[in-house]
């Protein structure tokens, strides 16, 4: 009888602490909430996420359940959904250059999320923007003879990537590798993970030019689709695009695929900060939020 009291006392108290905590994370992430509610697409795009268990008190725009589960609720709710919630509050409302402070606290914020460290600069160096339109760029040539036709390991890479086709000149820093034989992985997926940026309109770029390219080539961004919150570890690869274009960067076929800004000839805003991975063991390609509880 003893035991059976305990046991009911215990089940009481992580009960309580339990639908503390879900109050918590709804009252904090209200705006992520909402913004799941409001745009049922990007959720059946782009989820991923975990199940969340949310206290129905604190989420009234969710269904109502019918049975008798303490009035418990779930939703399934991609993890990236929270990186929205969070960096919405440090963007303006149109997209235009930050402030430093825009991005002391959205570094801090993708920091926490992604679990390495992201910086508008590294040492004193950065680019002109760190929020900016993004549009497509073209397969990039490898190694000296590269085809369109060696890029895809599946019919399915060929039948989704193909189309973009290659850029007639090298990227910026040159072919990746010397030859088909002497090329790694490390350098199919830098080209596949590439990004274009306006490395000529660098604070101080001709003065420090060779300093410059040293320190863009191959330098490691993370790139981050505000409006869904995906996200992806990238390259640079290049330089452009061109200031008339009214774009700020441009992304390879698979980065623009992942990020969900396919279609080149629009405008589609992102994130890109640079990421501090002296030891480069961040790998490159799509990447997902550690935690999503904060």
């Amino acid at each position: 009888m003893g035991d059976d009291i305990k046991y009911k006392d215990l089940k009481k108290k992580l009960e309580e602490r339990n639908r503390s905590l879900k109050e918590r994370i709804v009252t904090k992430h209200k705006e992520a909430f909402d913004w799941a509610q409001n745009n049922t697409k990007q959720l059946a795009a782009g989820a991923m996420g975990g199940l969340l268990l949310i206290a129905s008190p604190a989420s009234n725009f969710l269904p109502k359940t019918t049975d008798n589960t303490n009035n418990t609720q779930f939703i399934d709710l991609p993890e990236n959904m929270f990186v929205v919630s969070d960096v919405k509050k440090y963007l303006p409302d149109e997209v235009s250059e930050l402030l430093p402070q825009q991005e002391e606290k959205i570094s801090e914020v993708l920091t926490n999320y992604y679990g390495f460290k992201v910086l508008p600069d590294i040492n004193g160096l950065r680019l002109n923007r760190t929020y900016g339109y993004i549009g497509l760029e073209q397969h990039l040539k490898r190694y000296p003879g590269d085809t369109i036709g060696e890029h895809f390991q599946t019919d399915f890479e060929a039948n989704q990537y193909k189309s973009s086709g290659m850029a007639p000149g090298l990227g910026g820093f040159g072919y990746f590798a010397k030859s088909k034989s002497e090329m790694t992985q490390k350098d199919i997926d830098r080209e596949k993970y590439y990004i274009a940026v306006q490395t000529f309109l660098a604070p101080n770029f001709l003065e420090k030019k060779k300093e410059y390219i040293n320190f863009f080539k191959y330098k490691k961004m993370l790139v981050v689709n505000p409006n869904n919150g995906r996200a992806v570890v990238v390259v640079i690869g290049d330089a452009g695009p061109a200031v008339w274009t009214g774009k700020q960067l441009g992304g390879s076929p698979e980065v623009m695929s992942h990020l969900q800004r396919v279609d080149g000839r629009d405008k589609g805003a992102v994130l890109y900060f640079f990421i501090d991975d002296p030891e480069d063991k961040i790998p490159l390609g799509p990447v997902m939020p550690i935690d999503n509880s904060h």
